[in-house]
């Protein structure tokens, strides 16, 4: 199956929680995590995780889509995680180059605008250049839906990269030092122009942030799940939405 070649369904036939579509998280945040778990308990290579790990995006991308949220961000791969094995990061980078290059074919006829937030300076070349192409063709596509995906990309090389372009414009004279306001700083992140994530979603059972987007997630809602990330469905994906809406959202006030 072609990684944007799905249908559009009954989105609520692909879980059992009653869910309020009225009161969606507009922006869904999933640190993708357990594939190597899950290939171990098989029996199977690392890259066979992730290859797995990769298809349950494609159904879980669809399936916001089908619900209604226009943005979903995927954490796909860290500034950390150059610290794994040269060839598990290789077929990384292979399924990142394959599925890139489906969505090419298919974001406007499915209704998605990709963006990448990281540093993709860092990228391979082959693969740097896919992810200019893929920005520049979805700046045309008139898409309901974005997804954005984590790529090199660590929340405080994140912040630190928006310090110095800030730094940088107060030197220039552009800003003044006095006049930031986090509204104004929140211009020099990769996430610009995207609103903060309403939900995080941790699969296999960790607990913790990882260096996500530590900035954007300070009044997000957090939902832990010991599902390894490519046994995750959209039945989960409905329990954590359901639970999302059970809370209180207070954001610091009573």
């Amino acid at each position: 199956m072609a990684f944007w070649n799905r249908k559009k369904g009954n989105p609520n036939q692909a879980g059992e929680a009653e869910l309020d579509l009225s009161r969606l998280p507009k922006h869904i945040g999933i640190i993708m995590d357990g594939n190597g778990r899950w290939a171990r308990k098989r029996g199977l290579p690392r890259t066979a995780g992730h290859a797995a790990g990769a298809e349950t995006f494609r159904t879980i991308a669809y399936h916001c889509r089908d619900l209604g949220i226009p943005y979903l961000t995927v954490y796909a791969f860290s500034t950390e995680n150059w610290k794994r094995p040269a060839e598990e990061v290789s077929a990384i980078m292979d399924l990142l180059r394959k599925y890139l290059l489906e969505a090419l074919a298919k974001m406007e006829k499915d209704g998605f605008r990709i963006r990448f937030l990281g540093d993709i300076t860092a990228l391979p070349p082959e693969l740097r250049d896919l992810c200019l192409e893929t920005l520049e063709t979805g700046s045309h596509v008139d898409a309901k839906y974005q997804i954005n995906v984590c790529l090199n990309y660590g929340g405080r090389d994140e912040i630190i990269r928006a310090a110095k372009a800030w730094a940088k414009d107060v030197a220039d004279g552009r800003v003044q030092a006095e006049d930031l306001t986090e509204a104004d700083f929140s211009r020099y992140l990769d996430s610009r122009g995207v609103p903060d994530p309403d939900l995080v979603i941790r699969p296999s059972g960790e607990l913790r942030l990882s260096n996500f987007l530590p900035w954007q997630s300070a009044y997000a809602e957090f939902y832990f799940t010991d599902v390894l990330w490519p046994d995750f469905s959209p039945q989960v994906l409905n329990q954590a939405i359901a639970d999302f809406q059970r809370r209180q959202r207070r954001f610091g006030g009573i």
